[in-house]
């Protein structure tokens, strides 16, 4: 049996008969990649009339983009009311839809020879003849799925990406398209940030955009900072760590400022030298480290976005009084969990308990087989835990099938 490690150097029919290892290597962040038949047959999960009806909720992220005599025009959702197929030039997104189903959720897994860092969400576009959203040009890596219909992609690496001023979307000044191509159902087409690119709809049309999200470094850096923070306010000296991994290792932040023998001021507005001095003293104690980015990303990267719904049961099963018990556990579809060393980390908290083998199997595969000896063998801390989760509707069980 091939290990996971294995199957990335395997041919991957998603990736057009390269290997995940290749792909990688040779095509992301790089050049674009036209994948015909990535999915053979495929039949998407919702049809261009549940998108219509799955616009109209509250908690949907969606818009409309049209274009008139005018020129271009953006209006955000919810939408009661969309336009008629038969009118051309217009497109709907929704995005985030694995948020809202799990075929959904189940496609975007596809994927996840990317890390779950970058994995972002599944967004699809319908789209009536003509429509779509003008040439533009996306900051983060993106696969294109066509999912119904056709949709012809202009695509273009040039290096003018300068946008028409005055415009509600962000339509290239100067689009100069290099390449044309023609999807059609199970087509599929992989676009690196910055290159340049135009979809248009022949025909009903829909599309899956599956993104992968990026972070530029004053975002890092803000967060990394906050973090910090939420350590320095606990009390001095205390080692806020991880698992016997201070946060703050050596960080002694305990006392105030004093100026004892300070003399009299003529200039009482002037901030003195000594309590700068003093202030870059104290933050140049915080040491940033490994444990501490760590912190700040795994609670950040699992935070659940704000469209994530979670379903708690009714009645929910016992797993500390029966187990150990037959059937599988799975992770919501809009759970998030990952982990770092000892850490791990579940919708934006630190876990209670480490990253063991078992937990870490489960944020890899999302799903845990309760009759794996490794398994029964949970000790009572983890079962609690996962018990806690299920009773919050992050996790849930699934008895083995009768037959």
């Amino acid at each position: 049996m091939n290990s996971p490690q294995d199957k990335l150097s395997q041919p991957l029919t998603l990736l057009g008969g390269i290997s995940p290892q290749r792909f990688m290597r040779e095509y992301w962040q790089r050049k674009p990649l036209l994948i015909r038949q990535a999915i053979p047959g495929f039949r998407p999960a919702l049809s261009i009339q549940d998108i219509r009806q799955l616009v109209k909720r509250e908690e949907v992220e969606s818009r409309l983009i049209w274009r008139d005599e005018q020129g271009w025009n953006m209006k955000q959702g919810p939408f009661q009311r969309l336009p008629a197929m038969k009118r051309p030039d217009w497109t709907v997104l929704a995005q985030s839809v694995d948020l809202h189903d799990d075929r959904m959720a189940e496609l975007l897994h596809r994927f996840r020879f990317i890390g779950d860092a970058r994995l972002d969400d599944a967004m699809i576009s319908i789209a009536s003849d003509g429509g779509g959203v003008g040439p533009h040009f996306d900051s983060y890596d993106v696969f294109l799925l066509q999912a119904h219909g056709k949709r012809e992609w202009r695509i273009s690496q040039q290096s003018d990406l300068s946008l028409t001023p005055g415009l509600p979307l962000k339509i290239l000044k100067n689009f100069q398209a290099e390449d044309t191509y023609v999807l059609e159902p199970g087509d599929m087409l992989y676009l690196p940030p910055h290159v340049a690119h135009d979809g248009i709809a022949r025909g009903d049309c829909m599309t899956i955009s599956i993104g992968f999200r990026t972070a530029g470094r004053a975002t890092l850096a803000h967060g990394l900072l906050e973090a910090a923070a939420d350590q320095v306010m606990a009390r001095a000296g205390e080692a806020g760590g991880l698992y016997g991994h201070p946060v703050l290792p050596g960080a002694r932040l305990e006392g105030n400022y004093h100026d004892r023998g300070q003399r009299p001021t003529a200039t009482p507005a002037r901030i003195p030298d000594q309590l700068i001095g003093f202030a870059l003293d104290a933050v140049n104690k915080v040491r940033f480290d490994e444990a501490l980015a760590s912190r700040f990303l795994g609670m950040w990267l699992t935070n659940p976005p704000e469209a994530a719904w979670f379903d708690p049961p009714d009645d929910p099963l016992d797993l500390v009084e029966y187990w150990p018990l037959p059937g599988r556990l799975v992770l919501d579809r809009c759970t998030r969990m990952m982990y770092s060393g000892k850490a791990l980390y579940i919708n934006g908290e630190v876990a209670s308990i480490a990253a063991g083998a078992a937990m870490c199997s489960l944020a890899d595969e999302r799903a845990l087989d309760c009759s794996d000896a490794s398994v029964r063998r949970l000790p009572i801390a983890a079962r609690e835990a996962l018990n806690d989760w299920l009773e919050q509707g992050w996790l849930h069980y699934l008895a083995p099938d009768k037959d």
